[in-house]
């Protein structure tokens, strides 16, 4: 992770508290720094948000697998692509879905 990269973006983000894509991105990076729950908190937040972050559940899911959480990962991932095709996404619905598919039964 690149510490000066992480400490502009919490720059903005003192000036922007508010920005979505800037709070994801914060998340990026902290996960780029080994810093894995604390991202995944983030990212949940902005899944959470209104109207929720599509693609912080791609992410989420993405990260949870990666730590072997898999029943997590699925979660993230089937209300990610529900999210996804009521906001019109249908490109972020169909690579959440393949990931789920690539998760299949792992961790079960």
């Amino acid at each position: 992770m690149s510490d000066d990269r992480r400490a502009r973006i919490e720059a903005m983000l003192r000036d922007d508290p508010d920005d979505v894509f800037l709070r994801y991105s914060l998340a990026l990076e902290i996960a780029n720094g080994g810093e894995t729950d604390a991202a995944i908190a983030i990212l949940a937040t902005l899944a959470d948000g209104s109207p929720p972050y599509v693609p912080a559940f791609h992410m989420a899911g993405r990260h949870l697998a990666a730590c072997g959480r898999y029943d997590e990962a699925r979660r993230f991932l089937r209300e990610g692509i529900e999210e996804a095709r009521r906001q019109g996404h249908e490109h972020a619905a169909g690579e959440m879905a393949g990931l789920l598919m690539e998760l299949g039964n792992a961790g079960e």
